[in-house]
């Protein structure tokens, strides 16, 4: 089966073109410096980026894996959660296609496509097997979820506030780092040489909670360095304190989720697992703790069409299928369920 997947949730035009549970192409165009002056994505310009750019990368992906458009079987579409205005970009462009051709179309949630990511295959790598605990890390989501199969991706905690990707966007902005912010407070932090850190305050919510809340860390760093002159090391002490202390608490709710429901698999999956900090921190907190861990590499963390079209290809298999009555879900969740009754 060839099937052409479309990813439009935020600020990335991405398409990619797999058959058989192979990638031919994969595709990424980003509008990520027309935001950077503004600190963060603006919906209006990433939506009217899309509109520019969708058909332009469409072609290039099917160029690129040497397909004939009239060759498609499948079209995969994020239909949420994300931007309304990006979300609907995409959907508008896969249903009109999925219609001009004739072939069935696939709504793909956003989220359970950053898991299944760790589901492509290569020679390199073996494939996770459920059941096993997923952590979504990007701009717009953290999100924890118990994965028991393919259909059955349940939420058992999301961020209250800011998502962690978003907490270092505002960061940088107070520090004065530009945009994106995760890459660049990774870097500055890589520069902490100092042994004694800032104890910034680590929000853990009420017990037993797998809920996250990032604001009021980014308000601590903004009191911190009110009156401070923002030298080299001083942005580097900052940049490697705020980091620990949200990676630290992010660890520490999945781990305990994989304690509590016994499962020994850790799945990870978004733009901020491709940050080398929290990949070697969580590594050694699963090694500690005897729990496999599995990551889909830097260029599959970051929202992509490769992964949207794996997972539409395996549902497609599995007789899930909604043809064009896919509706954009800005806020949706995994499975559509705000799990709360196994705590």
């Amino acid at each position: 089966m060839i099937t052409l997947g479309i990813e439009t949730s935020c600020d990335e035009t991405a398409c990619a073109v797999v058959k058989d549970g192979k990638i031919l192409s994969n595709e990424v165009s980003s509008s990520v410096k027309l935001h950077s002056e503004y600190g963060g994505v603006v919906p209006e310009i990433a939506s009217r980026f899309h509109v520019e750019y969708i058909n332009g990368v469409v072609k290039k992906a099917l160029k690129k894996a040497r397909v004939n458009i009239l060759d498609l079987e499948l079209i995969a579409v994020t239909y949420g959660p994300g931007l309304s205005g990006s979300l609907l970009i995409g959907v508008s462009f896969a249903k009109a296609l999925s219609y001009a051709l004739s072939i069935p179309i696939i709504g793909i949630n956003h989220i359970n496509a950053h898991i299944y990511a760790n589901f492509i295959r290569n020679k390199f790598k073996r494939m996770p097997k459920f059941p096993f605990i997923g952590l979504v890390v990007s701009g717009g989501h953290t999100s924890i979820m118990l994965c028991r199969n393919l259909n059955d991706f349940r939420i058992l905690g999301n961020t209250k506030d800011d998502a962690v990707g978003e907490a270092f966007d505002k960061v940088a902005k107070i520090l004065g780092l530009g945009y994106p912010g995760g890459p660049i407070i990774e870097k500055r932090a890589r520069h902490f040489r100092k042994k004694d850190m800032i104890k910034l305050p680590k929000t853990y919510l009420e017990k037993h909670s797998y809920d996250f809340s990032f604001s009021g860390i980014k308000t601590a760093v903004l009191y911190y360095i009110k009156n401070k002159k923002l030298t080299k090391d001083f942005i580097a002490l900052v940049a490697y304190s705020f980091q620990e202390a949200v990676f630290d608490v992010i660890i520490e709710k999945t781990i305990r989720a994989c304690r509590k429901f016994d499962i020994k698999t850790l799945v990870i999956g978004g733009g901020v697992a491709a940050n080398n900090r929290l990949f070697n921190k969580i590594k050694d907190a699963c090694d500690a703790n005897r729990i496999l861990f599995y990551s889909p590499g830097k260029s599959l963390c970051l929202d992509n069409g490769a992964m949207v079209a794996m997972l539409g290809e395996a549902l497609f298999e599995k007789n899930e299928i909604l043809n064009n009555e896919i509706n954009v879900e800005t806020n949706l969740e995994s499975m559509l369920t705000w799990e709360r009754t196994f705590r």
